[in-house]
């Protein structure tokens, strides 16, 4: 049996649990969010570990299925402006994606503004699945107010389109403890650019830790096995493996690790999830 096999052998172990109960007990944490580049037998090895812990975590399940479906578009200008305020870690800044999840047939719009003292604000609305690849001339207006918000010249939302798409299937765990806590496990990784060019990270899960401050349990047996939380961002970084001529440094440390050794796909990649 392979990582992956074995990855979703130890999924399927774990006690199920749904996203009432899921939302009741942990959504609404004050959360530090770490994210990790992890191989796929580390993911594997880890995932067994905690079925057999004294209180193993639950797996959310949707429709009988725990390993569900995600596709992101994420918008952008053409000189690229969000991908630029990132790179350079400007405080003014922004991001903008719609989210499909596959299973559900739902879809959102979400955006996620900081200003200029650094306070982070996400909005998300239900969006019009046929839609998803596209912004509408209600989206672009609202776009334009949030961005005006923030000092960003609320006429650059007309500049905004479709520049990558992020193909993924998203495990999400309810940790045990005193104040529980969540973690997602995304696997089979595919990045498709505006061109249809893109890559995969077949060897490779991002995890990514939710815990109200202090670092939890699943934290310390990341570490405990030599991972460390990486500075990644499934846009920004996309966009830098794909394009050599962008600014790259602050995700240097995955770009010449887990991402130099994706596998590059053709152009005219098919995109469907």
């Amino acid at each position: 049996m392979n990582a992956r096999d074995r990855a979703a052998d130890a999924i399927a172990a774990f006690p199920a649990i749904g996203l009432d109960a899921l939302t009741t007990d942990a959504a609404l944490l004050t959360r530090v969010d770490r994210k990790y580049v992890v191989p796929m037998d580390a993911t594997a090895s880890l995932l067994h570990t905690l079925t057999h812990a004294e209180e193993a975590p639950a797996a959310l399940e949707i429709g009988g299925e725990r390993e569900l479906a995600y596709r992101s578009v994420y918008f952008d200008t053409p000189d690229l402006l969000s991908f630029r305020l990132a790179a350079h870690g400007r405080r003014r800044r922004f991001k903008l994606r719609t989210r499909t999840y596959v299973d559900t047939g739902a879809a959102y719009l979400e955006l996620k503004t900081r200003g200029a003292r650094g306070l982070t604000r996400k909005d998300r609305d239900a969006y019009d699945l046929d839609a998803a690849d596209r912004l509408t001339a209600e989206a672009r207006d609202e776009v334009a107010e949030a961005l005006g918000a923030i000092g960003v010249e609320p006429h650059r939302a007309d500049d905004l389109d479709a520049r990558l798409q992020t193909h993924y299937r998203r495990t999400t765990l309810l940790l045990p403890g005193t104040i529980p806590s969540r973690a997602t496990i995304d696997l089979d990784l595919r990045w498709v650019g505006a061109d249809g060019g893109g890559f995969t990270l077949p060897r490779f899960a991002i995890v990514e830790t939710k815990s109200p401050g202090q670092a939890g349990a699943l934290d310390r047996a990341l570490w405990r096995a030599g991972h460390r939380p990486q500075r990644i961002s499934k846009y920004a970084t996309g966009m830098a493996a794909l394009r050599s001529d962008l600014p790259r440094n602050r995700w240097t440390r995955v770009l010449t690790g887990p991402f130099a050794s994706s596998h590059p796909t053709r152009k005219n990649i098919s995109c469907v999830a």
